[in-house]
């Protein structure tokens, strides 16, 4: 018997399934949830949500963890409110609040892309919380942060809706396989264009414009995300996707490794969503960091 094929829509449902939502300051907020266990908390970055970290979770959970993954404002299937200050530091405080709602009081942390400067925000202003931190693909030093050529159109009016209006169903799973993963065969089509319906739904992708010209690049930031991995109670490694074109490993890996002053980085043969082609190995490490804890 031929096998059906996926449509986006029952891909979405699924996924949906698979979560709750919570209320955090009269915002639906949709959260991704799996197994049970002690909490591993993944942010997502741009233009992605928690379903860029499906995966990751379904196999924390076989080993024994409770994933969790929250769609930030303005992504996903949280809601988009067009008064909502989409800043760094705001998400980090959202994501706070959120996780109250949700009972999770210590977690191990796991930040990507934009997730990076917010999850270290995040870890800054609650260290006691933080049990260890799994740094992928993404950025510290956000003062000197020089934005991918991919990422710079969206900061620009007119040219950034443009853009975004050019994200199509037709043209996505090309740029998906240019800048995100190396097998783009392997994934079915319909998960690759739930992306994009997930990134537009509700609002045409408007809340991710504001993201998008609104990165934090003042020193008082950068030192509040220093503050997340230097001299920490908690463990911090760096997974990287060494194929990744825009958040380089020879850059912002080596960044990262300095800045934290770690021996070494786990490369993974993967480009920017490696969530997506190296889910198993994430996994793996981010268990064996959360193991280290209580042998200490």
């Amino acid at each position: 018997m031929q096998k059906k094929e996926l449509s986006i829509d029952s891909v979405i449902t699924d996924h949906e399934s698979s979560g709750r939502y919570i209320s955090v300051d009269g915002i639906n907020t949709f959260a991704l949830c799996y197994g049970r266990g002690e909490p591993v908390v993944c942010i997502h970055g741009v233009p992605t949500s928690s379903f860029l970290y499906r995966k990751v979770l379904q196999s924390l959970s076989k080993k024994g963890y409770k994933g969790i993954s929250i769609d930030l404002p303005g992504f996903g299937l949280t809601d988009r409110p067009k008064d909502f200050e989409y800043s760094f530091s705001n998400f980090a405080d959202f994501l706070s609040k959120a996780l109250t709602r949700l009972k999770v009081k210590k977690y191990h942390l796991v930040v990507h892309d934009i997730g990076g400067p917010i999850g270290f925000a995040l870890a800054a202003r609650h260290p006691s919380k933080v049990m260890s931190l799994s740094i992928l693909n993404t950025w510290i030093d956000v003062v000197n942060f020089k934005k991918p050529l991919v990422m710079r159109p969206f900061e620009k009016k007119l040219v950034g809706e443009a853009e975004l209006k050019m994200i199509t169903h037709a043209t996505w799973p090309v740029m998906f396989k240019a800048m995100g993963v190396v097998r783009s065969e392997k994934i079915p089509l319909a998960e690759i264009n739930a992306y994009v319906d997930l990134l537009k739904m509700k609002d045409d992708g408007k809340a991710f414009l504001k993201v998008m010209r609104n990165f934090d690049h003042s020193e008082d930031f950068r030192e509040l995300c220093l503050n997340s991995v230097q001299n920490v109670r908690y463990p911090v490694q760096a997974i990287w996707g060494d194929k990744d074109s825009g958040l380089t490993l020879s850059r912002y890996g080596r960044e990262i490794q300095k800045t934290a002053n770690l021996r070494e980085i786990e490369r993974l043969p993967a480009k920017h969503f490696l969530q997506e082609e190296s889910w198993l190995a994430i996994a793996d490490r981010i268990v064996e960091q959360a193991k280290s804890v209580h042998l200490k």
